[in-house]
């Protein structure tokens, strides 16, 4: 194992341990690069890689400090190299999407709170076909976010978020150039939130599926 992975190793087994909580301030440098014999520079690579990731935040003049931890900071690092992709990659994006979503609407048909369900019926009352198309993909946005999240799982939230916000520029593509896309898109909403209302899990679960696999089949064509 190279030094600076050990280093995070033992930072992470820290705060993994209780040792160090979320908002804690790290050791000074040198009093920690002892305490867990390493160098100071091997210490110093692996606090950056930590706060790269989000699991440390140095505060020049200040110290080092473990940061919330909460999950949608540390899947920013993420987010952002899915932001990064090309067109073909999206492909691997959708297929992620299509594996997650479909748990995410499952779990979400039983823990779903009547508020939740109303906000969503809500949205997809919110837009219809005269829509813009960059308005309806601000609608699909939501409309995927607000069933991740009413999941209960936040990290599955999280993970969802960020590729979900990578797709944007292929849902705007197939809006602009797939004949009845919209009109699609719009019944298959209304279905899968029908379903939830019902909490009918393995429907809703389906439904996601086949509406995530229509995306991506015709990308795989458009591409």
């Amino acid at each position: 194992m190279a030094v600076t992975d050990e280093a995070i190793l033992k930072i992470k087994n820290m705060i993994l341990s209780g040792e160090l909580a979320p908002g804690d301030r790290l050791p000074r440098e040198q009093e920690l690069s002892e305490r867990l014999g390493l160098s100071r520079s091997s210490l110093r690579e692996a606090v950056k890689a930590l706060e790269v990731i989000r699991v440390l935040d140095v505060r020049r003049g200040d110290g080092t400090y473990v940061t919330s931890l909460e999950p949608q900071l540390l899947l920013e690092a993420m987010s952002f190299v899915v932001d990064l992709h090309d067109d073909s990659s999206v492909l691997e994006i959708f297929a992620v999407r299509r594996i997650l979503e479909p748990a995410a609407a499952a779990l979400a048909a039983v823990a779903m709170t009547d508020d939740a369900a109303a906000a969503l019926r809500s949205e997809v009352n919110a837009v219809d076909v005269s829509t813009s198309i960059e308005g309806l993909v601000a609608h699909d946005l939501a409309f995927h976010e607000l069933i991740s999240e009413s999941s209960g799982n936040a990290y599955l939230a999280s993970l969802i978020h960020g590729l979900s916000s990578g797709t944007v520029r292929a849902r705007i593509w197939r809006g602009l150039t797939q004949e009845n896309a919209v009109e699609r898109t719009l019944t298959e909403h209304h279905a899968i939130v029908d379903a939830l209302e019902r909490r009918d899990a393995e429907l809703a679960r389906a439904l996601v599926t086949v509406h995530i696999d229509g995306v991506e089949s015709w990308l795989r064509k458009a591409l």
